[in-house]
């Protein structure tokens, strides 16, 4: 019992800090495909609920301490505001399982001052959507692999 509750804490633990190491954890532990899809969506949504609740409070200070003397206008900041521009949260939402970390995403959202409720609703289905896909594609890929 414990070393399976250890196996699932370690598959949410890791991804509420990157989102695709979930799947890819839960594979060589031998979680099945739902369960690693819903323990990745859920590591993600604990990283949002933390981080849209502690909002632009904990962006200043992680900015203050980390970054005091940072570039305003880099290639990233500009495309990152372009993708806010285009797309608006759900496009933010879209790409953070992908592009950005949930921290990352999150962190966006919070700085162009969206609501807290839209942040975390768009944040879930696309967590949910992305861990779906993504745990599919890695274990049908093993699936292919297995085949050779």
């Amino acid at each position: 019992m414990w070393a399976k509750l250890l196996k699932y804490l370690t598959v949410f633990g890791l991804s509420m800090f990157k989102f695709i190491f979930g799947p890819v954890t839960a594979l060589p532990l031998g979680i099945g495909y739902v369960e690693t899809s819903l323990l990745t969506a859920g590591g993600m949504m604990t990283s949002v609920l933390i981080i849209s609740s502690l909002g632009a409070p904990m962006r200043a200070r992680f900015i203050q301490r980390f970054a005091p003397n940072r570039r305003l206008f880099t290639k990233r900041s500009r495309q990152v505001v372009r993708i806010w521009r285009k797309y608006g949260m759900w496009g933010v939402a879209m790409l953070t399982p992908l592009l950005f970390t949930p921290i990352g995403g999150t962190l966006i959202a919070v700085s162009f001052g969206e609501r807290r409720s839209k942040i975390l609703f768009t944040m879930l289905i696309a967590g949910l959507f992305w861990a779906f896909v993504l745990s599919g594609v890695i274990f049908f890929a093993k699936d292919l692999v297995g085949k050779r």
